[in-house]
């Protein structure tokens, strides 16, 4: 397909320009899977988040949602999506469109259509929304559960990407993201009249990747500005700088993969796979950032060319204020074990053993919302079965 430049010519933007851009050979990936879940768990969560492991969903008393040992079977990993590449001249345009069906924010415990990634990269530039420069996807574990370790810095934002160094062996990325973030006001509800968030600034995310035979190590940080403004009498100016570093990577061994994620920092709860708040009162009208520790660490193992298994440990931990309840989440932690068969590359199923654990601020004022009951460090085991159906298709477009 051609198209002249004619438009430009016509703004006055290109004076007595004639010439023309081609495009050229383009591939298309269409790929997915359709997925099934089922298992049984031996306490209880949030029904909005009844087919996955989130510590923060876990009831802060007992049978708060309800009776514990429930069956749950869910289609909403069930994935679609796009991939493609253009040649440009020498160089390659590359975009991905990709959805699934879980539902989150407005459509949480919903099985609809979410947008995972729309991105696209032309030379050392990327646009569009996927995996922030602040994350390493590549340590998520090769698991049957969908929400993942819940201490793994893991966020798809929207970013504006640079890429200096793209190289075999080192990668170096730098992103301007869409800022965001959320606030506890915990026992001072109610002191932060009028006031609202304010971002005048995205955040700042880039990291370092060397890779080599053996693996890779990669070593990112963060710097965010969180603003509060005032909307009328009683509200509160104020701003807070949230960073972070996270430091991680791959090992390989043999057919093995060993996991490893470390990551702290302040004002970073919404990047956090398990979400948390970013800023928490102190006191009537005064808040801070939230220090955060999170930690990863699995185990990807190969029986064989079609068996496999996973085992790992995840945790985080927040340094919760004067300010929150004792019914705040203090720390979360998440463990797996299972055992994989892939028959043909488009058939997967295998079985999986999930642990949570919910532990709540001690030192927090009590919520009055749970007045008289006992606060507990709760937890939640479950076996879980999974089916997975890929399909695939490629198509290469040539020039019209």
């Amino acid at each position: 397909m051609k198209s002249g430049i004619s438009t430009l010519v016509a703004c006055g933007l290109v004076a007595g320009a004639s010439a023309q851009f081609e495009i050229g050979k383009t591939t298309m990936d269409i790929y997915g899977y359709a997925q099934l879940d089922m298992g049984i768990q031996t306490g209880q969560n949030n029904p909005d988040w009844y087919d996955v492991v989130r510590p923060s969903q876990l009831p802060v008393y007992e049978h708060q949602y309800g009776s514990d040992g429930n069956f749950y079977a869910s289609v909403r990993q069930s994935r679609l999506g796009f991939k493609t590449a253009t040649e440009v001249g020498d160089d390659e345009l590359t975009t991905i469109f990709e959805f699934e069906l879980f539902g989150v924010g407005a459509d949480a415990g919903q099985t609809t259509f979410r947008l995972r990634q729309a991105y696209g990269q032309y030379k050392n530039f990327g646009a569009g929304q996927t995996w922030s420069v602040f994350m390493d996807p590549s340590v998520f574990p090769n698991s049957l559960e969908y929400w993942g370790p819940s201490g793994m810095i893991f966020y798809r934002n929207i970013q504006f990407r640079y890429t200096p160094v793209m190289t075999k062996e080192n990668n170096v990325a730098i992103s301007l993201e869409q800022p965001g973030g959320s606030a506890d006001e915990g026992n001072n509800s109610g002191s932060f009249p009028n006031t609202a968030s304010h971002y005048p600034v995205p955040d700042l995310a880039a990291h370092y990747r060397h890779s080599q035979d053996w693996g890779h190590v990669q070593l990112a940080g963060i710097l965010r500005y969180l603003g509060t403004e005032s909307t009328g009498p009683g509200g509160n100016d104020d701003s807070y700088l949230g960073w972070g570093l996270n430091l991680s990577g791959n090992y390989k061994i043999n057919n093995d993969t060993l996991r490893l994620q470390l990551v702290y920092g302040e004002g970073i709860g919404n990047y956090l796979n398990d979400g948390g708040p970013d800023i928490a009162a102190t006191g009537p009208g005064s808040a801070e950032t939230v220090p955060l520790l999170g930690v990863v660490a699995f185990y990807d193992h190969a029986w064989c060319d079609t068996l496999s298994s996973s085992i790992g440990y995840s945790m985080y931990q927040f340094d919760n204020t004067s300010g929150q309840y004792n019914t705040a989440v203090s720390s979360g932690h998440y463990a797996l074990a299972n055992i994989l068969h892939q028959p043909t590359p488009n058939v997967m199923y295998g079985l999986e053993l999930q642990y949570g654990m919910r532990k709540n601020n001690d030192g927090g004022a009590a919520d009055p919302d749970f007045a008289g009951e006992t606060i507990e460090d709760l937890n939640d085991i479950r076996l879980q079965f999974s089916v997975r159906l890929s399909f695939g298709a490629k198509y290469i477009g040539g020039d019209s």
